[in-house]
């Protein structure tokens, strides 16, 4: 893998230690509100990382899921990933989170920004797409930035703890412009 980094961030593959700079962000309500997850006990926070740390060593891998690392601090802050969805039509979906004490400084549209360039350069698919929570305001405008183009929305897509949830679609093609 090439380094993927920008001025303030790079990503890295997880270390098993790593778990304790997620708890951080997963065990926050309001960060997983909107997910299927969470908030995390340590030992489910402990399991995502186990998870990361096995993905690397499928396959062929599908998986790529890295840290978000602030180069100031050397701080884990979040997580980026892209996963390839079908290889013969050569899509990919990608997600990011990151710790609350982060919103609103543009670092899930530097790191999915990242993850796109990586999913059309190095693992060569054409069509890259992410879903957010309708009410998703942030996200919605870090898919927005990137390039994306909203294509609707999928009715009771995601199974949350307290019932369905709608996602919008959103997505990118290779040659489009992106960020």
């Amino acid at each position: 893998m090439e380094k993927l980094e920008t001025d303030r961030l790079y990503l890295r593959e997880f270390k098993k230690e790593d778990w304790s700079a997620v708890h951080k962000y997963a065990s926050l309500e309001h960060v997983s509100r909107n997910q299927p997850w969470g908030p995390n006990t340590i030992e489910e926070t402990k399991a995502f990382v186990e998870e990361a740390l096995k993905d690397t060593k499928n396959a062929p891998r599908t998986r790529y899921l890295f840290a978000i690392v602030l180069k100031e601090h050397n701080e884990l802050i979040g997580a980026v990933e892209i996963t390839i969805r079908s290889v013969a039509n050569k899509s990919g979906e990608i997600g990011y989170i990151v710790n609350p004490d982060h919103w609103g400084k543009g670092i899930a549209t530097e790191a999915a920004s990242m993850m796109i360039g990586f999913g059309f350069k190095e693992l060569e698919l054409h069509r890259i797409y992410a879903t957010c929570a309708p009410g998703n305001e942030g996200s919605r405008k870090v898919l927005e930035k990137l390039g994306m183009r909203f294509e609707g929305r999928m009715r009771d897509h995601i199974l949350l703890k307290d019932g369905w949830r709608d996602s919008d679609l959103f997505s990118i093609l290779a040659g489009e412009k992106a960020l």
